[in-house]
């Protein structure tokens, strides 16, 4: 074979394989905040917990609150940008960041799931009649 060929046929295989790698670690699955405090990055799903406290600190220009997971453990969540509008009517949440050594779930981005403002309404009738 010719040495030309060889060396191709080796850079295509390399640039493949590390392409692969990198998009198998970017992808990111739905875990629990006990499982997120084992990784960089991950996705939580939750609910808010309007029981506790919440609000935006003008000091460290950060928005916090409290969230409980699928599992039912509820952590302090921290996002540093103001409340998103649409923050109480919310139906689940998910969180995009990292778990930190003091239990706190730091958030790059979030996520709102809200209630369809599409809805014919049938759910509501269905349950009247019942």
């Amino acid at each position: 074979m010719k040495p030309k060929l060889v060396i191709g046929v080796f850079s295509i295989v390399l640039f493949t394989s590390l392409l692969m790698y990198n998009f198998g670690n970017s992808i990111s699955s739905y875990v629990s905040f006990e499982q997120a405090a084992e990784r960089a990055n991950a996705h939580v799903v939750g609910v808010w917990d309007d029981t506790q406290e919440y609000g935006f600190s003008r000091e460290s220009m950060q928005f916090s609150f409290h969230m409980k997971d699928e599992d039912g453990n509820v952590r302090r969540v921290v996002y540093p940008r103001p409340k998103p509008n649409n923050f109480e009517e919310a139906t689940q949440l998910v969180v995009i960041g990292e778990m930190r050594s003091n239990g706190v779930f730091h958030a790059n981005d979030m996520l709102m799931k809200c209630p369809s403002k599409y809805n014919d309404g049938s759910e509501l009738v269905n349950a009247q009649e019942n």
